[in-house]
């Protein structure tokens, strides 16, 4: 039996919300394969207040949504499904790209709507490298602009980090450039070759230890940048393993939390799945309940019970603050059950005492 705080099977903790695939961004590495126009088979305004308000009934304490896409901007009606996830509640962040649309008057606005905080993406430390990146020159800029604007707002922001062969020696700069920012979070998103993903190399998974033992020993306290790993859960074990845990409840909160142990994605169509670097579907939001799918479908049922794990996932100590990567598994053998070919740590050796 598990600990009950690393099992969230009555709700997730956060709801991401593919709100459109529509973006004029064509960054290398897209998840979603975003395109310059909106795919005529998204949810309608209609099926995303529908959608808002079964989320709600999760709760309390209600799921947290982040809107996402593609870019949450190229929705005309954006604010309309802001204001109706706040009537019911819900608390709300923006994931929106850094493109001429997100100006300082519409980041303004996003805070005066109950936007809790929005997230930017920066993956390189040189404005030249991550335009590259992201296939549209002057997109480091707008992100620097945006993220300064945030601040002068009060509107809390999270920078969002692509941890790869291609960045990762880039990270120190990047570090450097969210505390300067003044970024309340900085997310290190690790990997997984799913979408236009697998263009990438992934890092070894003796580097990626290396990462996390450098990630868990940067500076924290009052006004420090939080560290959080996405598609990384291992990063908890090195952190249990340096006594580097967090001293915020909050931030203890999400040991346990992965792929559909606490995290749900719907698609810009409605499907439902546990994360968005996981293209497998419970089923659809347009004929399916939102809230059964989470805490009775098969999938979502297994991903929550990491005993059932395969390979070292499922032998060790820590898979209950852990547990790996299902995405990662996915991509990697196809089972979400199987274990996470970026974790270093071998519980075997470890009983041992090797």
């Amino acid at each position: 039996m598990l600990p009950a705080q690393f099992v969230y099977d009555a709700a997730p903790r956060r709801i991401y919300w593919e709100v459109t695939r529509a973006c004029s961004l064509a960054c290398r590495h897209c998840r979603a394969e975003a395109s310059p126009h909106p795919d005529p088979r998204e949810l309608t305004s209609k099926e995303g207040k529908s959608l808002l308000e079964r989320i709600a009934a999760f709760g309390p304490p209600a799921p947290h949504v982040i809107f996402t896409g593609g870019d949450p901007l190229e929705r005309t009606d954006l604010f309309d499904l802001i204001a109706h996830a706040r009537g019911r509640g819900l608390g709300v962040s923006v994931s929106p790209s850094a493109t001429p649309r997100l100006t300082p008057a519409v980041i303004r606005r996003l805070r005066d709507a109950g936007v809790e905080a929005i997230s930017l993406s920066l993956d390189r430390a040189t404005a030249g490298d991550h335009d590259a990146l992201r296939g549209v020159v002057g997109c480091a800029a707008r992100t620097v602009d945006a993220a300064l604007a945030a601040r002068d707002a009060g509107l809390p922001v999270q920078i969002n980090t692509l941890v790869a062969a291609e960045t990762v020696d880039d990270l120190p700069g990047v570090y450097r450039l969210a505390r300067d920012l003044g970024a309340a979070r900085w997310s290190l998103f690790f990997l997984v070759a799913v979408g236009r993903g697998t263009v990438l190399q992934p890092i070894s998974a003796e580097r990626a230890e290396e990462l996390l033992a450098w990630l868990a020993d940067l500076p924290r306290g009052e006004g420090e940048v939080v560290v959080t790993t996405t598609e990384a859960p291992h990063y908890r074990r090195v952190l249990v393993q340096r006594r580097r845990l967090p001293r915020a409840a909050s931030a203890r909160a999400a040991f346990g939390i992965r792929d559909g142990n606490g995290v749900l994605f719907v698609s810009h169509t409605g499907d439902v799945s546990p994360s968005g670097f996981l293209p497998l579907a419970a089923g659809n939001v347009r004929r399916d309940d939102i809230v059964a799918l989470y805490r009775y479908s098969a999938m979502f049922a297994s991903l929550r019970d990491p005993t059932g794990f395969g390979g070292r996932c499922g032998t060790c100590r820590y898979h209950a603050i852990c547990g790996g990567s299902r995405s990662r598994a996915w991509a990697a053998a196809g089972d979400v059950l199987a274990e996470d070919p970026l974790c270093a740590y071998d519980p075997g050796a470890a009983a041992s005492g090797a």
